[in-house]
């Protein structure tokens, strides 16, 4: 793959590497994993699950430095990741690389060291699975990139899990399972209303590729999926009210919203359309759920 840029103007500085962390995204794969180890049965000293919880978010950044560090091409044709670090032309391909895998080698080593192997060996698959099987595989090869690659940040609840408890089980599955088929209407409902961008990057998305209406569609089936996986925990006695009444308000939302986005004829032009309204919602969603799937179990127990 050829470099975006072959004159680095501007010196990178500490926020350009802190950027190639994708700060934002690693908030929700702190919290999720924070949740997985809140609602795992047993103890862990604070400072361990400090230690574990700081792995899973360094362990992200890596994952999100080898991203940019492959993508780098496709992030100058897009307008809102044109200004990342390596496009922008304020740092170079090599030190991103490097940037990325120091990190990986640090948060699966001390993750071991520390914790236990089996939450560093989940650590160091997610890091793999997003930044080889995701990035250099599937984005540039297939629509269903989302789908399969959606594993990826699904990971991080199930190694909170496994750094308390050292095993895992059906619960921290179903934690998986909850991400993992949020993933696509997720990010498919941000793919609708930045189509142009991945058409310009040449990026297999499935508006792209299939259309919006195939997409709506889509969005539609993956989000009935999902509320099976999101009530599950209380269907199976896992959970209690705190977490089963208020997820089934959520979920029923969040169908309401995925079904107006199914319905939408064609792309509306005002700023709030229904697939914006539907991607701000999926955020505070998984939020909300993980936040009260950890009260709910730490009151049980």
């Amino acid at each position: 793959m050829t470099s975006v840029t072959t004159d680095i103007s501007l010196p990178a500085d500490w926020r350009d590497f802190w950027a190639l962390t994708k700060p934002r995204v690693m908030s929700l794969v702190v919290f999720t994993a924070l949740c997985g180890l809140l609602a795992a049965p047993g103890s862990i000293h604070p400072i361990l699950g400090f230690t574990a919880i700081l792995c899973i978010a360094v362990g992200a950044g890596a994952s999100a430095a080898l991203n940019q560090w492959y993508e780098a091409d496709i992030d100058a044709k897009m307008k809102r990741t044109a200004n990342r670090p390596l496009p922008a032309g304020r740092m170079d391909r090599e030190s991103a690389f490097q940037f990325g895998i120091g990190l990986s080698a640090f948060s699966v080593g001390v993750m071991g060291v520390a914790v236990n192997w089996l939450s560093a060996g989940i650590l160091a698959f997610s890091i793999f699975f997003y930044a080889v099987v995701y990035t250099i595989w599937l984005k540039r090869s297939t629509p269903q990139n989302i789908v399969i690659g959606g594993a990826a940040g699904a990971f991080p609840p199930v190694i909170g899990w496994a750094a308390v408890t050292g095993d895992v089980t059906l619960l921290p599955v179903l934690m998986f399972a909850l991400i993992f088929l949020w993933t696509p209407p997720h990010f498919w409902s941000l793919a609708l209303y930045v189509k142009p961008d991945y058409a310009a990057a040449g990026v297999p998305m499935m508006p792209v590729t299939a259309g919006q209406k195939s997409t709506r569609n889509q969005i539609f089936f993956y989000s009935w999926i999902m509320a099976a996986s999101a009530l599950a925990p209380w269907a199976l006695g896992m959970t209690g009210l705190i977490y089963g009444i208020p997820a089934m308000l959520l979920t029923l939302v969040f169908l309401a919203l995925a079904f107006s986005v199914w319905r939408n004829p064609a792309m509306e032009t005002s700023a709030m359309k229904p697939e914006k309204r539907l991607f701000g919602w999926s955020i505070l969603y998984l939020f909300l759920m993980f936040a009260l799937l950890a009260v709910d179990r730490m009151v049980l127990a």
